[in-house]
């Protein structure tokens, strides 16, 4: 008589929490993609078109009568600059946007009430904003190629600042969204902080062209750090040292996940 084939218990196929919490990553992940990629009229394209005005512009227009700064022709010159603005501006604005708008559908509460920890809900929104903070960056960057020569003599160094910076930025963008109150809330930090800090963040001149009472107010800037790191990667050379630079973009970012996290364990904004 032949012995009868065990069935499975629900014990024995049950997911771990650790499966649970990446299924549930993934699934915000996957949703946040799906929005960049849905609208991708307003998330992408708007980007590329302004870019390349700042190319035809900034680098052929104006750049010819520049010519040289920090040893490489002006063209040269801004795109790591641009590249990295293109990636902060959409990192931060997918973040605080998306999460924002979560709130006000009150389906951000479906994910307070759900046994997935804090750190899976920041982290599938910030993966949202990097995404689409790196998508826009390497059509921007397509886009320079298209003006100059563009070489890559770092790779590791332009990639992992690149992350960085938008990991930064997406996080910002998420505590924007956390104590907005109004979708004119979201408006206000990229308009009156975010743009400003970009501008003068070293995109369109060398920091050490600059007096020294300049330079040192520049220096507390903390998107200057990421555009020279960024600099660095594209070009191989830049005006802060590369370590200061991690530095800084490292310190950001775990001020940040601990601020993020602290809001989400508290409910700042959330459970009113």
């Amino acid at each position: 008589m032949s012995t009868p084939t065990p069935i499975a218990t629900p014990a024995a196929t049950a997911q771990t929490p650790m499966q649970a919490n990446l299924i549930a990553l993934g699934t915000i992940v996957r949703r946040e993609v799906h929005r960049i990629l849905r609208i991708w009229g307003q998330t992408l394209v708007p980007p590329a078109i302004t870019m390349t005005l700042y190319f035809l512009i900034f680098g052929n227009l104006i750049g010819s009568r520049i010519g040289q700064m920090g040893g490489f022709s002006y063209m040269e010159f801004i795109v790591p600059g641009l590249v990295m603005m293109s990636v902060i501006q959409n990192a931060y604005g997918n973040i605080s946007s998306s999460f924002f708008g979560a709130r006000f559908g009150r389906h951000v509460e479906e994910l307070l009430v759900s046994p997935m920890p804090n750190w899976v809900i920041l982290g599938g929104y910030v993966a949202g904003g990097v995404l689409r903070g790196l998508m826009v960056g390497a059509i921007v960057l397509a886009i320079a190629m298209l003006f100059t020569k563009v070489s890559i003599p770092h790779p590791l160094v332009t990639l992992s600042s690149v992350l960085l910076a938008a990991v930064v930025f997406s996080l910002a963008g998420f505590v924007n969204a956390v104590y907005a109150k109004k979708f004119d809330d979201i408006a206000i930090i990229p308009t009156f902080v975010l743009t400003p800090l970009t501008y003068l963040g070293g995109v369109f001149y060398a920091v050490e062209a600059l007096p020294p009472f300049a330079q040192t107010l520049t220096l507390a800037n903390p998107i200057v750090y990421m555009v020279s790191a960024f600099r660095h990667g594209l070009l191989g050379s830049s005006g802060i040292h590369l370590g200061v630079s991690y530095a800084v973009m490292l310190g950001f970012t775990v001020a940040l996940v601990w601020l993020s996290l602290h809001l989400l364990r508290k409910g700042v904004g959330l459970r009113s």
